[in-house]
């Protein structure tokens, strides 16, 4: 068919493949972008952030960090002099929040590969953790609140942002709908050793209706 074309129309239609396929790469990001900051209305990080007292230069923790939203928030919070710490047991969604911060030129963000018992923070190092929509799929979870109590500093506060449950039911009923009873999570990190702080008003996301509850601990400042 192309040799029935003209010349010139050989090379619009040449310049139009060329056109879409660059305007489709370059237009990916921007999708994540937007979906981040679709989030950003009902998610109200700055809220979140100041809850957790994140400034230029605190070191945090983004455990269970996934897509990176946080992680990307935090650390244009904390800024270059900060450190943010994105973890995850997921190879794959640490790579991804790597190459991203690799391409923002995001120096403060290290990344950590953890396990389901440990997430590998460093010790006495941070000021705040947060764990968001992934709390519920702690299976060893004495474990993991016994390791990011030993990251934080005395004093340092620790946030729990999920879906919540009916509570009265098994913990293993609660994993297939990832929901988790408030109670259930606050009963977990008071056994090990956080203080209970105070409930701050929770989210909902307007998409899919899945509405979320916040809880903030503390690491006592004297043993």
């Amino acid at each position: 068919m192309l040799r029935k074309l003209s010349e010139k129309n050989r090379w619009r239609i040449a310049f139009l493949l060329i056109f879409f396929s660059a305007l489709a790469c370059c237009c990916t990001p921007l999708f994540a972008q937007d979906d981040f900051a679709k989030r950003d209305v009902w998610q109200r990080p700055a809220e979140v952030m100041d809850a957790l007292g994140a400034k230029p230069g605190s070191v945090v923790a983004d455990v269970g960090a996934g897509g990176g939203y946080f992680t990307l928030r935090l650390a244009a919070r904390v800024g270059p002099q900060g450190k943010v710490y994105a973890e995850d047991i997921l190879k794959d969604r640490i790579e991804n929040i790597r190459s991203r911060a690799a391409k923002e030129n995001l120096a403060q963000i290290e990344t950590i590969l953890g396990t389901p018992n440990d997430p590998q923070l460093p010790a006495g190092a941070l000021d705040a953790v947060i764990v968001v929509n992934a709390y519920h799929e702690f299976r060893e979870y004495d474990a993991m609140l016994q390791a990011i109590f030993r990251g934080l500093k005395p004093g340092g506060i620790f946030a729990v942002i999920d879906s919540p449950a009916k509570p009265g039911d098994s913990r293993e009923s609660y994993y297939p709908s990832h929901h988790i009873p408030k109670d259930m999570v606050t009963g977990d990190v008071t056994r090990n050793g956080f203080h209970f702080l105070r409930e701050l008003p929770g989210f909902t996301d307007p998409d899919g209706g899945r509405s979320y509850f916040f809880l903030l601990f503390e690491k006592p400042k004297t043993p």
